[in-house]
């Protein structure tokens, strides 16, 4: 395993893999199995010739003011354990001030899409989030670049970054990867109590309601919603959203729920927020 801290070392690392293939897992850390399906995916599309690299980084600028930034968990040593076991080759890990060295003044905006849903309730959120990656692709320069599903508008977001800027880099959608019970595996879980842990569980039950309704012939948005809300209102959480949206547009569907749709929840239990979505094609 290596680990690079510093971008000299990781593209000196990237020079001597230059003619192999390079798949990419973004993460910043406090990782889960959720993760670890990401870097076993990119095992596989890898091959044993090629390089699974990853990297860990607290993003600092896709934070805003009254968020958890300096809380956010570092379990450092215990990730790169995790890493070695998933089978990743190397681990970016730079500092803050290695990413953004005194007189950064560029940032990438991440357009319309980035001021939506969780961009309309997290100002600046994807501009940090689209800078950053930006920023990693032209260090790590992988071939592709694997993402969850859970964080829906991400990754269609980083999609049209990449799109939009002609980057060489195909971006994967992985899965999102689910607890035994449908909670999708996220580092905040860590921050419930068990009860608010067992509450959580309605997120996913409210999403595959409203997908059984869309399955039997129910395509009235109002009516989607509604049920999405209800049941998670029920279990004691507070609804932010809970849509039926186009997926390429994020736009809710008003009236008639066209096809593809991805249902989009997002809910605090307490001050954490936990967000989910399933796709209908």
């Amino acid at each position: 395993m290596h680990i690079c801290k510093t971008i000299d070392e990781f593209r000196n690392f990237r020079h001597t893999v230059s003619e192999k293939k390079v798949i990419f897992v973004p993460t910043m850390g406090a990782l889960h199995e959720g993760h670890g399906s990401l870097v076993q995916m990119a095992r596989r599309l890898a091959g044993s010739s090629g390089v699974v690299a990853t990297s860990i980084f607290v993003n600092p600028t896709q934070f805003g003011p009254n968020e958890d930034f300096h809380k956010y968990p570092r379990p450092f040593e215990q990730d790169v354990a995790n890493l070695i076991r998933w089978e990743a080759d190397v681990i970016f890990s730079p500092s803050p001030e290695e990413m953004y060295p005194a007189g950064s003044a560029t940032s990438i905006d991440p357009g319309p899409l980035g001021n939506v849903l969780e961009g309309a309730i997290r100002p600046g959120h994807f501009k940090g989030v689209c800078t950053v990656v930006a920023k990693l692709l032209g260090i790590v320069e992988p071939a592709a670049m694997i993402l969850g599903q859970k964080d829906f508008q991400q990754q269609r977001i980083l999609r049209q970054m990449i799109t939009d800027l002609n980057m060489p880099v195909e971006l994967i959608t992985a899965p999102t990867a689910r607890e035994s019970d449908g909670l999708a595996m996220s580092s905040r879980n860590r921050y419930l109590s068990s009860d608010q842990r067992a509450r959580a569980t309605a997120i996913y039950r409210a999403l595959c309601h409203a997908q059984n309704q869309y399955h039997s012939g129910i395509r009235d948005s109002a009516v989607l919603q509604a049920g999405m809300i209800e049941q998670i209102t029920q279990a004691g959480l507070e609804v932010q959203y809970a849509l039926a949206c186009d997926p390429e547009t994020l736009v809710p569907y008003t009236g008639i729920v066209g096809a593809p749709c991805v249902l989009l929840i997002a809910a605090k239990l307490g001050t954490t927020r936990l967000i989910d979505n399933v796709l209908i094609s």
